[in-house]
């Protein structure tokens, strides 16, 4: 109902942009090209007004189609839900315990993170997700695993429809050696609409079994991997900073006992802050509830502290090559090509000259924050992605990390 009145109304009308991105438009031409395929073969297969077993296979075919879209387009355009620009906590002195966003011009709130893609600090982000063009966060975390579920039932439900289709058509024509393998196929025969399986419906049929179980393992596997954090009540990135503060504590031997303080101890319950009958996750995206031996700041205390330690352990280093930012720069040799990061994080240009404080790499790409003077931060916001290692080289003295500004 969410997305029906969002949509109708279009109170947000440049949402639709988001339609015009090569995520969404492979997406859904996957889902046309698969329903089309599986509607057409379904009727040459088991026609559905002949028997029940057809009809009830042509409506389960419908069906998936339509919970496909709809969870799909809900995870679009319901959207994650976004901080409010400017917000502060209603008790100022909560401030000290949050990281401020200058894009937003605000705090971020427990569980928020900021996109750079959306240009938002996004509530409770797990991901900025290319295929549906918008990122997955508190208000469509369910939408969005929903349709990582429906997508291959309805893949594989389709992958069946071709299966059989190309069976039930080619084995009285061609004779594959399969003497023992015989299908009683006379109750979906009954009737045989006016539909030819040329060569070329054999070649769809088979380009649509190939999307179909591709599909089924790719998307299948990410349904899984959202099951296994939302089953704990986690998102991608918080499990990632789960992972961080162990290492942090374990380097320092502070000993500490750090509590993921959004699990709530039952899977089921943690499923339920999710999953609700009404469509509306649990909580406003701002306060959480949490453990009991945690609180509300438990969580962004761990990034406050990760932050500094970041800043100490970074590294500098100093431009020796130009580099115009490219995502995959041939100049820069072979393996630096090949080996460029998988991700959407930008690449930043390089001057010679140019410092940088790096915070991680691989064998043959860096990532970091190139340092900026005082008067290029005032008209430029914080500057940083991947650069290749061959560009700079470092600094054989103590490293600027203190100076840095956020």
């Amino acid at each position: 109902m969410n997305f029906l009145s969002a949509f109708v109304t279009f109170e947000n009308l440049h949402e639709v942009r988001r339609l015009c991105h090569w995520g969404p438009v492979i997406a859904l031409s996957v889902i046309a090209i698969c329903s089309t395929m599986a509607i057409l073969d379904s009727v040459i297969w088991y026609w559905p007004l002949d028997t029940t077993g057809g009809s009830i296979n042509f409506l389960m075919l419908i069906n998936w189609t339509v919970l496909i879209l709809y969870n799909y387009f809900n995870a679009m355009f319901v959207g994650p839900g976004y901080i409010p620009l400017g917000w502060k906590p209603e008790t100022l002195q909560d401030a000290q315990y949050l990281q401020y966003c200058r894009v937003c011009q605000g705090y971020k709130a427990p569980r928020s993170h900021h996109c750079r893609k959306c240009n938002r600090c996004v509530m409770k982000m797990d991901h900025h997700c290319p295929w549906i063009n918008n990122c997955c966060g508190h208000l469509n975390h369910a939408y969005f695993t929903s349709f990582l579920l429906l997508a291959p039932l309805g893949c594989s439900h389709a992958a069946i429809i071709f299966i059989m289709t190309m069976y039930t058509q080619l084995y009285e024509r061609i004779s594959f050696g399969w003497s023992t393998v015989k299908i009683d196929m006379s109750a979906v025969r009954q009737f045989q609409p006016f539909m030819p399986f040329s060569v070329p419906a054999f070649a769809a049929t088979l380009f649509a079994l190939g999307l179909a179980l591709g599909t089924t393992i790719a998307v299948g596997m990410l349904f899984f991997i959202q099951m296994k954090v939302i089953l704990r009540n986690k998102t991608s990135i918080e499990s990632w900073i789960e992972e961080k503060a162990k290492d942090r504590i374990q380097h320092y031997q502070t000993g500490e006992e750090f509590i993921f303080p959004y699990d709530l101890g039952s899977r089921w319950q943690n499923f339920k802050q999710v999953f609700t009958w009404s469509g509306t996750p649990k909580g406003d995206g701002i306060e959480w509830l949490v453990h009991l031996k945690c609180h509300q700041h438990t969580l962004t205390i761990e990034q406050l502290k990760q932050k500094a330690d970041k800043r100490v352990r970074s590294v500098q280093y100093r431009a020796i090559e130009d580099y115009n930012g490219a995502c995959c720069p041939l100049s820069k040799g072979l393996q630096t090509f090949f080996r460029t990061p998988c991700t959407e994080e930008p690449r930043i240009p390089l001057s010679k000259g140019d410092t940088i404080l790096a915070t991680r790499g691989t064998k043959w790409w860096m990532y970091g924050d190139k340092v900026l003077s005082e008067e290029q931060m005032r008209g430029i916001k914080r500057v940083r992605g991947w650069f290749p290692r061959r560009c700079v080289e470092k600094c054989h003295y103590d490293t600027a990390a203190s100076d840095k500004k956020d």
